[in-house]
């Protein structure tokens, strides 16, 4: 029987048996009342696990204040969860964003999941707001448990759940987090300029959320017919549309759409995808599978890394050896765009630390994890140019980024890729 009046918060307990594995959105999608509930109730529960990508706030389950009754694992670091990953309370599961789900369901089964969401409409369907991500592949799979809110926006795509198929639902007033965007410097823009040049009219970007990200959309003004197809819908897409520079005419999938699988910004960019036909929010497992990439002609992936050795190697998801985020889906979307017709893929990096220590390296720093492959890594950029790797031998290769390299360190890098045989 559907159940058609909200419930008590408390009611969610009710689905939270020992050892019970619970799923739960990336960034806006977390629904904060729910999972207050269980924090009040942490001393009742037994070996409870949540999984989640990059937790916006970090709450006091994360920090291990309940023991094991209640504990994190984290497909992403993020803002909530980084300190206490660092401080030994945070599992984490290496994983592709494609992939997510898939792990989830082989590995550990979930038997509910808990999001944010809005709705429900006339004919009965919540809409998981700014997102579909990993849950989105649950629907009809495992039972949800919605936070219904006037902040998330009512989007489309495969983010419905009708009112018949939801274990229970509660009202609240809770707002979206606040997000602060750095915003882009003169190397963020020398940056964003270089790409600009290198892409198309009627390209499909996969473009990520920062101020390289924002710096390049902004430099795409004056591009034509460009398409969507993208993890993380940001405020300079939602800019590119209402100018109708995003159009999505030259798409393969769902022309004229612009297509994501969560998005996060502005309370602007919000407003935007309330009720957006234009808008489909997809699940991660499809958005981000480089079978589906590949089959958009002139894809354009652009992503940032730390760290790039002079093979091509690109450490992404670590800080000077020590662990910061995850793969997330940068070696989805450079090896979709690596097979599209006229695709391409780009690695962004300042090319120096704020402290002046070298980014590209003669090798990575110790501990430091490659996330996209040598043989896969197309572009690599700095404020001082692109390195363009496929195809190019490895002495072609570390000569080509110890030219985009920061000034004051190409001697060094040269003295030592020839000290260790990378540079004839």
């Amino acid at each position: 029987m559907a159940i058609t009046t909200p419930n008590a918060a408390t009611d969610v307990l009710k689905h939270v048996g020992p050892g019970a594995n619970i799923v739960v959105p990336i960034g806006f999608g977390e629904p904060p009342t729910l999972i207050d509930t269980l924090e009040q109730h942490a001393a009742e529960l037994d070996h409870v696990r949540i999984h989640q990508m990059d937790p916006f706030v970090e709450r006091r389950y994360i920090r291990g204040e309940f023991g094991d009754h209640l504990r994190h694992v984290s497909y992403y670091l993020g803002p909530g969860s980084r300190q206490a990953y660092w401080d030994g309370h945070v599992e984490l599961v290496p994983n592709h964003f494609s992939e997510a789900a898939m792990l989830l369901r082989q590995a550990v089964h979930p038997g509910l999941v808990l999001a944010a969401a809005s709705g429900p409409d006339e004919h009965g369907y919540f809409s998981l707001g700014t997102n579909a991500d990993y849950v989105a592949s649950f629907i009809d799979e495992v039972p949800f448990f919605l936070e219904v809110t006037d902040a998330q926006p009512f989007t489309y795509g495969q983010n419905h759940i009708h009112i018949s198929k939801v274990a229970g639902w509660v009202k609240t007033d809770a707002p979206l987090p606040t997000i602060t965007k750095r915003p882009a410097d003169p190397s963020d823009k020398a940056i964003a300029g270089y790409i600009a040049e290198m892409i198309p009219d009627g390209a499909c970007l996969q473009v990520g959320v920062g101020a390289i990200p924002d710096a390049l959309l902004a430099e795409l003004v004056d591009h034509k017919d460009l398409g969507v197809h993208t993890e993380c819908l940001s405020d300079g897409v939602m800019n590119l549309a209402q100018r109708g520079v995003v159009t999505g005419t030259r798409k393969c999938h769902h022309r004229n759409k612009h297509v994501a699988t969560f998005s996060v910004g502005s309370p602007e960019l919000v407003r935007w995808l309330d009720h957006n036909v234009g808008v489909e929010m997809l699940p991660a497992e499809w958005t981000n599978d480089p079978r589906v990439v590949a089959q958009e002609p002139n894809f354009m992936s652009i992503n940032a890394t730390t760290e790039v050795d002079l093979m091509g190697q690109a450490a992404s998801e670590t800080i000077a050896g020590k662990y910061w985020s995850s793969s997330g889906g940068q070696a989805d979307f450079a090896r979709g765009a690596m097979y599209s017709s006229g695709g391409k893929a780009f690695l962004v990096l300042h090319s120096t630390t704020g402290s002046g220590r070298g980014r590209i390296r003669t090798q990575l720093t110790p501990g430091s994890v490659v996330t996209t492959l040598k043989n896969t890594v197309d572009h690599v950029v700095t404020e001082y140019g692109v390195a363009s790797l496929r195809g190019a031998s490895i002495n072609e290769r570390a000569q080509r980024l110890i030219a985009i390299a920061h000034p004051d360190h190409r001697d060094e890098l040269r003295f030592d890729a020839r000290k260790t045989g990378l540079v004839h």
